[in-house]
C-alpha cells in the first residue's frame, strides 16, 4: 500500500471545521484506492502565535519541508489584527511558509459548477460554464519587495514603503507553468501586468513575449492590462482561459473572479514550487464571524485536497471522483449558506460533508 506524508495545518477561524470535512473526503479515498494518509497536524497563524510566540514555528515548517503534501484551512482574526506585533500577524505564518518552501506558482481555478450559475452576481449566460485558471506569482513582488516598512520623515509625518520588484528569472519560471498549463486546456494565455506605468510591469511583458516566442508559439498569447482585466471578468469573463500574473494583481483579480462562481467559498488553490511539497488552500479566509457555528462550506477545502491528489500525488484518477462528487451534490440541491438560493436545501458545513460523502459512495 502507498503511503503519503500529509501535513494539515487547519489554522483560524472556520479552518479546522472545514479541515475536518477534508479528512472525511482522505478516509474514502483510503478505502476506495488502496493507499495510506499520515496525518500530521500542526499550528498555523494566530493559533500557532497563541501556543508558540510565532505564527508558524521552525518545528511545524520543517514537519511540511518533509511531507509529500500541506493542506491548510485559514488563518487570522480580529483578536489579533493590529494587536500583535506585525512581523508576527497570523498572515506572517503563510507568507513564510511560501516564501521558505519556494512555493512560486499559485493556481487558482475560477469555475462555475451548472448548478451555481444563477447563484453568481452575473447572468447565467455570463458564467455558466466558466473555467478559469489563474497562474499567479507566489513569491515575489510587492508583497516582498525590499525596502519596505513605515519611516518617519525629517520634516514631520511619517511615510509607507513597498517595493514592486520581479527579476527577469522569476518572470520566466512562472511563465512557463502558464504556459504548460494552457497546452493542457484551452490552448489561451492573457498576462496581464501594467506595462503602461509600471517599468516592473514592461519587463514582465518583455519576458513573457520572449518565451512565449521562443517555446511556446503554439499557445495563444494575449497581454492585457491588470485594470482591464479586471472590468473584461465581468463584462466577458469566458473569454478567458489561463490568466498569468504577479503577485498583487492576482490576488485582487483571483478574488473578484471567485465570485462569478457564487462564493468565494467555492474556491481551491494550489501553490507549487520546484520539487518540493505543494501547499493546499481554500481561497477564502477565517470568517471569524461564522467560526464554530457548523455554517461554513467546506467544498473550497475538499477541491483543494483533489488537487493536491492531482499535483502532488499523481492520483489524477481520485481527484475527478472528488471533483464528480462536488457536482454531484450541487445537482442535488444541497447548500450551505452562502450558496443558498430559494428551492435549495441548506445545510450546514456537516451536512455538505454528509452530502458529498453521499456522492462519493453512490
Amino acid at each position: 500500500m502507498t503511503s503519503y506524508n500529509i501535513t494539515m495545518l487547519p489554522g483560524d477561524g472556520i479552518g479546522p471545521e472545514i479541515m475536518a470535512q477534508v479528512r472525511r473526503v482522505m478516509a474514502w479515498v483510503e478505502g476506495a484506492h488502496g493507499v495510506s494518509f499520515k496525518i500530521t497536524d500542526g499550528l498555523i497563524g494566530g493559533c500557532a502565535y497563541e501556543a508558540d510566540g510565532v505564527p508558524l514555528s521552525d518545528t511545524t515548517l520543517a514537519t511540511a519541508k518533509a511531507s509529500d503534501a500541506i493542506l491548510m484551512g485559514a488563518v487570522g482574526g480580529p483578536q489579533w489584527d493590529g494587536k500583535v506585533d506585525y512581523a508576527k500577524r497570523p498572515e506572517a505564518g503563510l507568507l513564510r511558509l511560501r516564501k521558505d518552501l519556494d512555493l512560486f506558482a499559485n493556481l487558482r481555478p475560477a469555475m462555475c459548477f451548472d448548478a451555481l450559475a444563477d447563484a453568481s452576481s452575473l447572468k447565467r449566460d455570463l458564467v455558466a460554464g466558466l473555467d478559469i485558471l489563474f497562474v499567479r506569482e507566489l513569491a515575489g513582488g510587492v508583497y516582498f519587495g525590499e525596502p519596505r516598512g513605515i519611516e518617519d520623515l525629517p520634516g514631520g509625518g511619517r511615510v509607507g514603503i513597498n517595493t514592486q520588484r520581479y527579476t527577469d528569472a522569476e518572470i520566466i519560471r512562472i511563465a512557463h507553468v502558464a504556459f504548460d498549463m494552457a497546452r493542457k486546456r484551452g490552448g489561451r494565455v492573457h498576462s496581464a501586468e501594467k506595462a503602461n506605468v509600471m517599468e516592473a510591469g514592461v519587463l514582465w511583458r518583455e519576458e513573457v513575449t520572449k518565451l512565449h516566442a521562443a517555446e511556446y508559439t503554439d499557445v495563444k498569447l494575449e497581454h492585457i492590462l491588470a485594470d482591464n482585466c479586471a472590468m473584461q471578468l465581468v463584462k466577458a469573463p469566458k473569454q478567458f482561459d489561463v490568466i498569468l500574473t504577479d503577485n498583487l494583481f492576482g490576488d485582487i483579480l483571483s478574488d473578484a473572479a471567485a465570485m462569478l462562481t457564487g462564493s468565494l467559498g467555492m474556491l481551491p488553490s494550489a501553490s507549487l514550487g520546484s520539487g518540493g511539497p505543494g501547499l493546499y488552500e481554500p481561497v477564502h479566509g477565517s470568517a471569524p464571524d461564522i467560526a464554530g457555528q457548523n455554517l461554513a462550506n467546506p467544498i473550497a477545502a475538499i477541491l483543494s485536497f483533489a488537487m493536491a491528489l492531482r499535483y502532488s500525488l499523481d492520483m489524477g484518477v481520485a481527484a475527478d471522483a472528488v471533483e464528480a462528487a462536488v457536482d454531484k451534490t450541487l445537482a442535488s440541491g444541497a447548500r450551505t449558506g452562502d450558496i443558498w438560493t430559494e428551492g435549495t436545501i441548506r445545510v450546514g458545513t456537516d451536512g455538505m460533508g454528509d452530502a458529498v460523502l453521499k456522492a462519493l459512495n453512490n
